[in-house]
């Protein structure tokens, strides 16, 4: 374990743009209690561009990200990188897990719908099988490519239990540690908003509860993902629908669930939604501030649960040291946008 008690939060730019606007790509990384960004990118690929931060659940000098070249780690709080060993296929990784009981198994998840799994922190990998097909309504009519695994979720209670929010394809299940997966999705799809997922949370407060974010909106299931229903948040945009990018339970408070959302992918509406009993209602959050775009991501330190922060896809972050009370700026330098995931430890 490390002898510095100071926590960091790392900010990863993902290098996704729109026509004329440029890529933004690299890792940020600020002290706790400081106004300052640093790069932390020493080790990693040129223009790296980060979709996934995973903090060490136990020491938390060991960061892990996801990079277009495979995952990467560092021992020392970002100072320095190292490339871990899974065969670069070049294809980004978008999400990373930890065992939610055992802290050397790692789950990687891959564009083309790749899933790898490491049983010794990263040293090893081995390949899951993702056989499941996806809802044909999000692909051309016998076309059914392979999807990005956008995030990772795994049961507390039983971690063999594993789930995966697919972009776009809905959410897949396995209930062996990922050696079986299959498609959870299920309904009459007029269009592919209901399977564009960006989420996934196993919910700790009620036995069975499993929240997915996306496009669409909020859902919830009570049965392990056999069927969902919409939690129907507040609507931003003239769909009546609510852009989800991120879904957090506050850690030591299972009750407490929090959701980053939007208009749409890029829009001048930022939103924190939070519910207070599980999932059961929601609420749009008075920040304080007006976030000028989409709200994207959020971070917890685990240590100080209290300590949380939250960043929009245009570089705008806001840091919380009473749970989400009051909020104060903490915006990346100028030009850092994309902002896809964080991470605090």
């Amino acid at each position: 374990m490390t002898m510095s008690r100071t926590s960091y939060v790392y900010v990863g730019l993902a290098g996704e743009t729109a026509s004329g606007r440029p890529v933004k790509s690299g890792l940020y990384r600020m002290a706790a209690g400081d106004h300052r960004w640093e790069l932390a990118t020493r080790g990693l690929p040129e223009a790296p561009t980060i979709r996934a931060i995973a903090t060490h659940p136990e020491h938390a000098e060991a960061v892990y990200v996801g990079t277009q070249h495979g995952p990467y780690r560092s021992t020392d709080h970002g100072e320095n990188w190292e490339r871990l060993n899974i065969s670069d296929h070049g294809l980004p990784v978008w999400s990373l897990l930890f065992d939610p009981r055992d802290c050397k198994v790692l789950y990687a998840g891959y564009e083309n719908c790749e899933i790898f799994r490491s049983e010794d922190g990263g040293e090893r990998w081995q390949q899951l099988p993702v056989t499941v097909r996806f809802p044909e309504v999000t692909v051309a009519p016998g076309a059914n490519p392979a999807k990005r695994v956008l995030e990772l979720a795994a049961n507390p209670a039983n971690p063999d239990e594993v789930y995966g929010a697919i972009e776009v394809g809905g959410i897949i299940r396995s209930l062996d540690g990922g050696e079986h997966w299959e498609n959870m999705s299920h309904g009459q799809y007029l269009n592919d908003d209901t399977v564009d997922m960006h989420g996934v949370l196993v919910g700790r407060w009620r036995p069975g509860m499993v929240f997915a974010i996306g496009r669409a909106g909020l859902f919830s299931s009570t049965d392990r993902g056999e069927h969902w229903a919409s939690a129907r948040l507040e609507p931003l945009n003239p769909k009546g629908q609510t852009y989800c990018r991120d879904i957090r339970e506050v850690p030591g408070d299972p009750k407490t669930i929090w959701v980053a959302a939007g208009a749409n992918f890029q829009s001048n509406v930022g939103v924190l939604f939070r519910s207070a009993d599980g999932g059961l209602n929601w609420a749009r959050v008075d920040m304080g501030v007006k976030p000028k775009s989409t709200m994207f991501t959020i971070a917890f330190d685990e240590r100080q649960p209290k300590r949380m922060y939250c960043a929009t896809t245009g570089g705008e972050v806001f840091a919380s040291e009473d749970g989400g009370q009051s909020w104060a700026e903490r915006h990346l330098p100028e030009g850092a946008t994309q902002v896809y995931a964080m991470g605090c430890a």
